[in-house]
């Protein structure tokens, strides 16, 4: 069956009118959500029910999720403190739930504190052999691992929106890296920050730094976030920079 969602209340009011008849906007909304089985209630005063369109987000959360992480990467400890950090977060807001002593969401919660305490605990040990200078390097088994355990806790737990919110940094990085990921821009076959060995920093990288890719006049910076922030900030130790980007994502 469907999901019935409550929208913000300045977005209801675009949904339906104070009659409780759906606007024009609401109109567009419920004629694409009866595709899939749901539409905008009426007698709910605003409630959005998702119908199938909530089940593909949950499939594409999960897709998201295992790659997010994998290509927000390349700095050390990034990988295993992004996924400590978002992990963190999910703990204290199901405690904050659990909390509340609301009956319908406990057990959720509850399952969400059992997985995730374990994760965090586990990854911040990985994470102190992760850090620069690393001794232990993850790979795209952990990255997957990571963003799967999350996408389940999200889905199972019943607050895959809130994961969202969460993955903000790995959302904003996914938008940014669109064009290249997708083939509409020249992309290389690694994208990591570019060592400036006369100051000791990492630079954000461009297209030829380690291989022509493009003509000379073309070259330009590889898209992805930790590119955007090295490049505002003019340049990070590697430290530095993962400690940012961990800022960022906190």
């Amino acid at each position: 069956g469907g999901t019935t969602v409550a929208p913000p209340r300045a977005f209801r009011s675009l949904l339906v009118d104070g009659g409780g008849t759906k606007t024009a906007l609401g109109d567009i909304v419920h004629a694409v959500l009866s595709r899939l089985g749901g539409g905008v209630l009426e007698a709910g005063a605003g409630l959005v029910d998702l119908g199938r369109a909530y089940q593909i987000y949950m499939v594409l959360l999960a897709v998201f999720c295992t790659n997010a992480i994998n290509i927000y990467a390349g700095v050390n400890g990034l990988e295993a403190g992004q996924a400590y950090v978002v992990a963190c977060a999910i703990i204290v807001m199901s405690a904050i739930e659990l909390g509340a002593n609301n009956a319908d969401s406990t057990p959720n919660h509850l399952f969400a504190v059992t997985v995730m305490l374990p994760f965090a605990s586990t990854t911040l040990a990985l994470l102190r052999s992760n850090w620069y200078p690393a001794t232990v390097f993850v790979g795209d088994t952990f990255t997957n691992y990571a963003g799967m355990a999350l996408a389940v806790v999200a889905i199972l737990g019943h607050f895959p929106l809130m994961l969202l919110l969460l993955m903000l940094p790995q959302l904003l990085n996914f938008l940014i890296s669109v064009p290249q990921l997708f083939k509409l821009a020249p992309c290389p076959r690694h994208r990591l920050p570019t060592y400036d060995e006369a100051t000791g920093l990492l630079r954000a990288s461009r297209l030829n730094d380690r291989a022509r890719t493009v003509a000379p006049e073309r070259d330009q910076m590889n898209l992805t976030l930790i590119n955007v922030v090295l490049r505002a900030s003019g340049g990070l130790t590697e430290p530095a920079l993962a400690a940012a980007l961990l800022g960022l994502q906190a």
